[in-house]
């Protein structure tokens, strides 16, 4: 028994029903509407007395609700009605309003049928259950009868006033099957009407490629800044420890060293984590770039003992802000690289020169003990795909391998352009 009912007065069929006469409540302006055209038409000064004048003005209501449809927000009002109360999947409807011509006409084809189906089933909502309730209680009650209800002479007869209740029930559940069968067409059809068209398709597409975007470059802010500042504090505190005793000079600038990197990676660290946290909100400090920050990167890269050379042949300063930026980072990570591979006693060498419209930055070692391909190490080349990643999004090129004897990391980065 309870599998009979179940689809016609259970949980989604209730639901549905609800979201039914939402539609119903919805159309009821545009039959108002509808009234004031057809009275004067009709000759009428009364059309709710007629139930052909209220069917014409119910009628002439619906093309005006297709029409208000076309409205931005009317696609995710309905969207939001049908996700919490059609029990259809919520990843087969579109979000945000309709772009295209095609959507906005489906939009109105499914604002007009909702609306249409709801205003007939609130209406028999509203009239079935009292006529259905009578007839039930009508045996037992025979003084109903002899009332201004509107009941059928055909009930003053003793076989009919015995068949009354068995009409009653078959009226509510015709009504029930009838909001069950509105609503699961609706149902149906809600994912072919509102669901998401080829430019819905394209426009969460691309949010997800710029959410990815946005997670990479993320993960490179934090591989670069993090990894570059232990590789660092690391060379920091093993030259201090075999010095300890012997040169306390030396290792009193290594601690000033490991305090100054520490604190600016913290700073770098919460602003990569603001982004995180907010969005596109800006962090609580600012990036590090080449013309501001690259003395100080060598300074505190050198207090750990490796003899690095550098050597700048243009002006920081006149470099777009942009690609002094990702310069800085792929400097840093040339260094962590070093560092990491190389050994703290390797020397380094890094050139940074403008030649023929590009930023040319050059970071070698020479190939000593441990200082094969970093994308050897297991784990490891995470740092040179993103110096990589950062030379195409500005439209230049990286390269690093063996060269004459030396670990090279080569990159050339447009000063115009994609920048």
């Amino acid at each position: 028994m309870r599998g009979f009912f179940r689809p016609l007065l259970g949980r989604v069929a209730r639901r549905r029903w609800i979201h039914l006469i939402l539609g119903g409540a919805l159309v009821m302006p545009y039959v108002l509407v509808g009234a004031v055209i057809v009275g004067p038409v009709s000759g009428s000064s009364d059309v709710f007395t007629s139930l052909p004048l209220q069917l014409a003005s119910f009628a002439v209501g619906l093309p005006l609700a297709a029409v208000t449809s076309l409205f931005p927000l009317t696609r995710p009002m309905s969207v939001a009605a049908v996700r919490a109360l059609c029990g259809v999947d919520a990843g087969s409807l579109a979000d945000g309003p309709a772009r295209s011509r095609a959507a906005k006409g489906r939009t109105a084809a499914w604002f007009t049928l909702h609306l249409g189906l709801g205003g007939i089933v609130s209406g028999m909502s509203l009239s079935v259950p009292p006529f259905g309730a009578v007839l039930i209680v009508l045996p037992v009650f025979a003084g109903l009868r002899d009332t201004r209800l509107g009941l059928p002479e055909v009930l003053d007869r003793p076989w009919a006033l015995a068949l009354a209740p068995v009409a009653g029930a078959g009226t509510l559940l015709a009504l029930a099957a009838c909001a069950a069968g509105c609503g699961a067409l609706l149902a149906r059809w809600a994912p072919a009407l509102l669901g998401p068209g080829p430019e819905d398709r394209l426009a969460a597409a691309e949010a997800r490629a710029a959410d990815l975007a946005v997670r990479n470059r993320l993960a490179r802010e934090l591989h670069d800044c993090v990894g570059h500042a232990l590789s660092a504090v690391t060379l920091q505190a093993s030259a201090a420890r075999r010095v300890l005793d012997t040169d306390p000079e030396f290792v009193r600038e290594a601690l000033a060293a490991i305090e100054d990197t520490t604190r600016r990676t913290v700073g770098e660290l919460d602003a990569v984590l603001g982004v995180l946290r907010d969005g596109d909100a800006p962090g609580t400090a600012p990036a590090p770039t080449l013309a501001a920050d690259l003395d100080g990167l060598l300074r505190r890269t050198r207090a750990g003992g490796p003899r690095i050379t550098a050597e700048v042949d243009t002006d920081p300063w006149a470099l777009p802000p942009v690609v002094s930026r990702e310069a800085y980072r792929i400097v840093q990570e040339g260094l962590s690289n070093a560092l990491k591979h190389a050994g703290g006693q390797v020397p380094v060498t890094i050139r940074v020169g403008a030649v023929d419209g590009h930023l040319e930055i050059t970071v070698e070692n020479p190939l000593g003990q441990g200082t094969a391909a970093a994308t050897a190490r297991p784990g490891g080349g995470h740092g040179l795909r993103g110096v990589a990643d950062r030379a195409r999004l500005l439209g230049g090129a990286a390269h690093a391998g063996e060269a004459d004897g030396a670990w090279r990391l080569w990159v050339r980065l447009p000063l115009k352009g994609p920048v």
